[in-house]
């Protein structure tokens, strides 16, 4: 084992410390090399600090020219700087750095505590705050993210036969797309950090009605929310499936080969359409090397094959509805105890307002995960002609262009790197990395370690309110979204983190619980946008919370109540 990984950042001084808190999420497993050295290094992190900049807070004078304090990679693992997100604390008047760690940790006990640095307090940033904000509660809308929608869907559309393409085209098109990503994540990052408006004012809203839950109604069915239409789409190819006895009869027979067998001309077409639109969106999707419903469709047969067990009348335009209508009359009926408290009901409307930038955060990320996309699908064609396979992966950046002309003579430095970066899967990431100080890799606990302490009936697990609503049902855990096990209609989902490739699950479940995420986490959204219970941030719970067991989700007070055990 290495004492550090290639693509390991040097640590920052003056913002020296880090977490995987919102990170583990976003990429749960080691970034491959290519996909952090192209992808990250080569215009993600750019695009975040570009972001940060224009939400009013940071300028640039705070960040390290080579490697921004805004993210790093340690272990291979994607870590956020803790200590520059705090300035959101310090420079905003509106909040304190207590509150922000609260709202990232709870009561987590590794968190260091928060050391003023002479250059933390800039007063002249506020106006640019200020503005921001204003904008962020005007309603005015975000036409932009239309643009780079159909900037997205263009590139998809140029594909064409990548076979036909010379090396030199293949990589000519690889970095045109690289110089697309810094813009593209820029607006990611200002949509992410905006959508963390709307829960905080109308937590005032329900703070003053007496009412915790009216946050999570009021961020409910949005509509417009990009993230949800593949769960829309592979239900209506669910039904396509249930609807049939030929398709039913083919599905029971297994999904290994299933489309080999499968002779429905619609089905055939419904399907390929649902591959060219969706077919970006896969577990880890951040990450070049990682397997999308395209590159292994596998994974969107399994979801269909656990939807399509469904009846009718739970489908998610149902259940959206339902919420939709939930969501309005919690509207009017806070609008008219409000009459005679101009301050809160204003609050009410900004927030009502700045929920918008939900939609807008599941809108960029779509955009941009269909970008990288089109990088993976470059990558992979070139990975035909090497004959290497995922190899391709392996490969840094810089090396690409060798790599590409001269691929056998890096084939033994790949085979070795890709060795050890499946080794780095089993490390378990330090939740916090304080002081600058990142452990040597041979010291990092290791997952096939651990040893979590079983839970036991009538034990209440804590977690964080995402989406409201009561459920009671059979616990399945699933670790992998390829592989569902036997997850059924009434069941609830347990897994670790959850991203696209993850939630046409949902439609199965009864509710979800997951060991990460926060108030504004994919999984949140779109349980939200489905009508669906769901409680995050429940701690080791696919280590503890046993597949079979009896357990009730509350999504309203974030509890998981242990009924029975298998």
């Amino acid at each position: 084992m290495r004492e550090k990984w290639i693509t390991d950042w040097p640590t920052s001084k003056r913002f020296p410390h880090y977490t995987r808190a919102n990170a583990g999420e976003v990429l749960a497993n080691p970034v491959s090399p290519l996909g952090w050295s192209y992808g990250w290094d080569g215009g993600i992190v750019a695009g975040y600090k570009a972001g940060l900049i224009r939400c009013g807070l940071y300028e640039d004078s705070d960040f390290d020219p080579e490697h921004p304090e805004s993210v790093a990679c340690f272990g291979g693992y994607l870590y956020i700087n803790l200590s520059a997100i705090r300035m959101q604390g310090v420079r905003n008047p509106a909040a304190t750095v207590e509150v922000l760690d609260i709202a990232f940790f709870g009561n987590h006990p590794d968190v260091p505590p928060y050391v003023e640095h002479p250059n933390d307090n800039k007063p002249h940033l506020l106006p640019n705050l200020e503005r921001h904000n204003e904008w962020v509660m005007s309603g005015s809308g975000w036409p932009e993210l239309d643009e780079d929608k159909k900037a997205a869907e263009d590139l998809r559309a140029s594909r064409g036969d990548l076979s036909a393409l010379s090396l030199t085209q293949l990589l000519t098109r690889a970095r045109s797309i690289q110089s697309q990503l810094p813009h593209l994540f820029s607006q990611h990052v200002v949509s992410g950090t905006s959508a963390a408006m709307a829960p905080g004012l109308l937590g005032v809203v329900a703070t003053t009605l007496s009412d915790p839950g009216l946050p999570m109604v009021l961020l409910s069915s949005l509509g417009d929310v990009d993230s949800a239409d593949a769960n829309y789409a592979l239900w209506d190819l669910s039904r396509l499936v249930r609807n049939s006895p030929s398709l039913t009869s083919t599905f029971n027979a297994g999904i290994n080969d299933a489309l080999a067998r499968i002779s429905s001309p619609t089905f055939i077409a419904a399907w390929e359409s649902f591959l060219y639109e969706f077919g970006s969106r896969g577990p880890d999707e951040w990450d070049l090397a990682s397997p999308t419903w395209e590159t292994h469709p596998q994974l969107a047969l399994a979801a269909i094959d656990r939807v399509r067990l469904q009846v009718d009348a739970e489908s998610p335009q149902l259940r959206n509805e339902a919420r939709a209508r939930q969501r309005n009359a919690l509207i009017t009926s806070a609008r008219k105890q409000l009459v005679s408290n101009p301050e809160i009901s204003a609050l009410l409307e900004a927030g009502i307002t700045a929920g918008a930038m939900m939609a807008h955060r599941e809108r960029t990320k779509t955009t941009i995960v269909r970008v990288i996309h089109e990088a993976r699908m470059v990558f992979h064609e070139i990975a035909n002609r090497t004959g290497h396979g995922d190899l391709v992966f392996q490969v840094l950046d810089s090396e690409l262009d060798a790599y590409a002309h001269y691929p056998e003579s890096m084939l033994d430095t790949l085979t070795k790197r890709h060795v050890e970066w499946r080794e780095l899967f089993d490390l378990q990431p330090p939740f916090i990395i304080a002081d600058a100080n990142v452990p040597a890799l041979e010291q990092w606990a290791r997952r096939s370690a651990d040893s979590i302490a079983q839970v036991h009936p009538n034990d209440c697990l804590q977690g964080v309110s995402g989406s409201p609503g009561f459920a009671r049902g059979r616990a399945r855990v699933v670790l992998d979204p390829g592989d569902p096990r036997d997850l059924q209609p009434g069941d609830i989902l347990v897994a670790p983190c959850t991203d696209p490739s993850w939630t046409p699950l949902f439609m199965t479940a009864a509710a979800v619980v997951v060991d990460v995420g926060g108030q504004i986490s994919h999984a949140v959204i779109v349980s939200r946008e489905l009508g669906l219970p769901c409680v995050v941030s429940v701690t080791n719970g696919t280590l503890c919370i046993p597949d079979g067991a009896i357990i009730e989700v509350d999504g309203t007070l974030g509890t998981i109540t242990i009924v029975s055990l298998p």
